[in-house]
């Protein structure tokens, strides 16, 4: 148990993090890493022995919000009927820094969530594209392609190209 948590502790941050990124949320995010901890602690004797309990971790986290996603696709949204009329009481900022940062979670939110994952997993987790690899259960080549179609799209949209807004743009290739 000592070792477990000695292992595990230190990588509850990063954890909170990811989920925090992925799920825009705070109070899912922690009900999301939760759940990876308790999965994590019940399932701890499975693992591979000398394997990287980081990998691990957001192995579990990550599948654990996939889970979730398509489990709220099929369900639709929810909107608790107190918090229904707070969009129109809403006001944006005034301030070209939060309008920019606004700009950015967009762009990352229209991110399919395969690309979304390696983004955030190679610039906020700073992890290897092998560790990603091994995360996603992809290889490293589409870990690569992944990061790659996610950066383009995120500076077409940021430069205000249009192509993660209204639909996709398509090229002719010759």
């Amino acid at each position: 148990m000592n070792d477990m948590i000695r292992l595990v502790e230190p990588l509850i941050p990063a954890l909170r993090r990811y989920a925090g990124a992925l799920t825009r949320n705070p109070a899912e995010a922690d009900d999301l890493v939760q759940d990876c901890m308790e999965r994590a602690v019940a399932r701890w004797g499975q693992r591979r022995e000398g394997g990287d309990v980081k990998t691990w971790l957001f192995t579990i986290l990550h599948n654990l919000f996939v889970s979730r996603v398509r489990q709220s696709a099929r369900r639709g949204a929810h909107v608790p009927i107190d918090d229904a009329g707070e969009a129109a009481l809403m006001q944006g900022p005034a301030q070209e820094h939060r309008l920019r940062h606004r700009e950015l979670i967009r762009a990352l939110a229209a991110l399919p969530p395969d690309q979304k994952s390696v983004l955030l997993l190679v610039t906020v987790e700073d992890m290897s594209y092998s560790e990603v690899a091994k995360v996603l259960g992809v290889p490293v080549g589409t870990v690569m392609s992944r990061l790659s179609r996610a950066r383009e799209r995120l500076r077409r949209d940021l430069e205000g190209e249009g192509a993660g807004r209204g639909g996709s743009v398509l090229r002719r290739v010759k």
